[in-house]
């Protein structure tokens, strides 16, 4: 796969996750949690942990929230930052009680005593601050200015609001611009990408339920990705928080930015498919589970092409009426019968993995 050549910007370390610079492209996630439910919380960041997620976002609506802070982060096993609004009192009472970070929209806190009160907590514990910046939260002036919603007009806004924390001599940022629109999106991180050296948080908002959450997450944040812009990850969707961090490693494992185990691709079949496919690929996945270690296989279901694609890949099948053939790093090892296709795939497997001392858990 051909390396992506990545935006230069500067690193930040939400609690001991590093976010920038040369640092793996991390997949966050929201609660959906009442925060003032410790236990509930501290539960849900566990799952979500499991499913892969490395930094979690926590709604704080009021102080009652901002009190269970203390507690969730004495437990959560993941970085955690409070997502505030409107009172900045919120804001200082989660720092005070141990979050990793902040997600801060500067527009929604006018006064000025009330920013730099927040940002000189925040140098003092060394805590980075997300300026999050969509159309909701867009400067009503930058707004009428540019005749409602535009990138230019996120772009300038999230810039806006960064020359705030600036002059306080606060850099510990990272900028999130973000839309439902794909091209206003993907145009505004562009925008605020070639401004500065922040990292960046990537995502399409609302992006809705996940049948077509998923699609337009996987176009705004890939085609990002793909241009080498991108820092940190989340796909919002409107279901369970662990199909987001699923789709979202999914996206990085799908461009070569993240090795999370092996990678099972499959023909879509046709009329020349004389296989189970769909059951053969699924038994392949199953089995291997577990496996940490990184590399391609390729489950392929007929002789035209599956040959050439198999060898494309470190284990394939390439599977016949009758008889199939198994590939490793791009050579036939063996014939056999189709029903025993699956059993001979997953011996060559691991017995390369435990030759190469590469076998997961």
């Amino acid at each position: 796969m051909t390396e992506i050549k990545r935006r230069k910007s500067r690193q930040i370390k939400i609690g001991m996750v590093p976010v920038g610079g040369n640092a793996s492209i991390t997949v966050q996630s929201m609660t959906k949690t009442d925060t003032r439910n410790a236990a509930a919380t501290i539960s849900e960041i566990k799952r979500l942990e499991m499913a892969g997620c490395d930094i979690i976002r926590l709604a704080v609506p009021d102080m009652a929230a901002a009190d269970a802070l203390k507690e969730i982060c004495n437990q959560s096993p993941i970085p955690v930052i409070a997502d505030i609004h409107f009172d900045h009192q919120l804001a200082l009472k989660a720092i005070e009680n141990g979050v990793h970070a902040l997600r801060l929209n500067p527009g929604n806190i006018r006064t000025e005593e009330k920013i730099r009160e927040i940002i000189a907590a925040a140098m003092d514990r060394q805590i980075p601050v997300r300026v999050g910046v969509n159309a909701g939260s867009l400067d009503p002036e930058i707004k009428a200015r540019y005749g409602g919603v535009t990138a230019e007009a996120l772009a300038e806004s999230a810039l806006n609001e960064v020359k705030r924390l600036e002059k306080y001599g606060f850099g510990l940022i990272k900028i999130a611009v973000k839309a439902f629109d794909l091209k206003t999106m993907t145009d505004a991180v562009k925008i605020v990408a070639d401004s500065c050296d922040y990292p960046l948080h990537l995502g399409v908002t609302e992006s809705g339920l996940p049948e077509e959450g998923i699609v337009r997450s996987s176009i705004g944040i890939g085609s990002l990705l793909m241009s080498g812009i991108g820092d940190t990850i989340r796909v919002s969707l409107t279901g369970d928080s662990a199909e987001e961090i699923v789709t979202g490693v999914r996206i990085l494992k799908s461009i070569g930015l993240r090795c999370s185990g092996p990678t099972i691709v499959s023909c879509p079949t046709c009329g020349r498919c004389q296989i189970p496919l769909q059951e053969i690929a699924r038994k392949v996945k199953q089995r291997l589970e577990g496996v940490n270690s990184s590399f391609l296989v390729a489950v392929m279901g007929c002789a035209v092409n599956g040959p050439g694609e198999a060898e494309q890949a470190d284990f394939g099948i390439a599977g016949g009426k009758d008889s199939g053939l198994i590939f490793k790093h791009g050579k036939i090892i063996k014939t056999l019968p189709s029903d025993q296709l699956v059993d001979g795939l997953i011996e060559e497997i691991f017995k390369s993995l435990q030759n190469d001392g590469k076998h997961g858990d």
